[in-house]
């Protein structure tokens, strides 16, 4: 589904600080699968994944998705492809305060043109498979740690991408709550959609949900 052939990133290139985040990656990820991406902090994981979620370039180096060669494609056409097959689940989260979880949800859909109404729909349908219902008008910062996260997993949803993007979803989150986020995974791929995270924890990389372990350090991939 995403093939990676001669991957190289640098930031400042040309200055006195630059720095090449990745080294030549070349790798083949399968649809449907769960890929799981792990290394110390600084290895590339994150680096990598923006590239291949359409969030960045590469300095050098192929893209191809689903057979396409994306490497150099306007943004314009970039921005399409992210918004309507990647959906991301940010180790920060990056919900906006002061708008209820429905709200977040719903708000990068607006671009796609759909009907309010059927954007509210999607969401409840969603809420309702998270069983999060029940906090859908409530406002995102009066939410537990647990419940922003599903909020930040329907906003990915909402667009119904082909590829969820998860960058260390659960370094927030406690045991329980990291066991929960692994049984939404299982869900995904039960549906057909691909899922490359990226984490440190054992819990996480250990789990039955992943098919498949990568390891990276310094740029370079390192095990897989």
């Amino acid at each position: 589904m995403i093939e990676l052939s001669n991957i190289k990133k640098a930031f400042n290139q040309g200055q006195p600080n630059e720095y090449w985040a990745l080294h030549g990656i070349d790798l083949a990820l399968e649809a449907g699968k769960v890929t799981a991406f792990r290394g110390p902090s600084g290895s590339g994981k994150t680096t990598l994944l923006t590239i291949v979620g359409c969030l960045s370039r590469p300095t050098s180096g192929r893209v191809r998705f689903k057979g396409e060669d994306i490497s150099g494609l306007p943004e314009r056409f970039l921005t399409d492809i992210r918004r309507q097959s990647f959906g991301f689940v940010f180790q920060q989260f990056n919900l906006i305060k002061g708008l209820s979880a429905l709200e977040n949800v719903i708000l990068p859909a607006f671009p796609t043109g759909r009907p309010r109404h059927e954007l509210v729909t999607a969401a409840e349908g969603i809420f309702d498979q998270l069983k999060l219902g029940h906090r859908s008008t409530a406002k995102v910062e009066w939410l537990s740690g647990g419940e922003q996260q599903r909020v930040a997993i329907a906003r990915a949803l909402i667009n119904d991408p082909e590829v969820i993007i998860a960058d260390e979803p659960t370094a927030n989150l406690d045991t329980a709550l990291s066991k929960e986020f692994m049984s939404i995974l299982e869900g995904f791929t039960a549906t057909g959609k691909t899922v490359l995270l990226t984490s440190h924890d054992p819990l996480v990389v250990d789990s039955t949900a992943v098919h498949r372990v990568v390891g990276m350090r310094d740029g370079r991939l390192t095990e897989d």
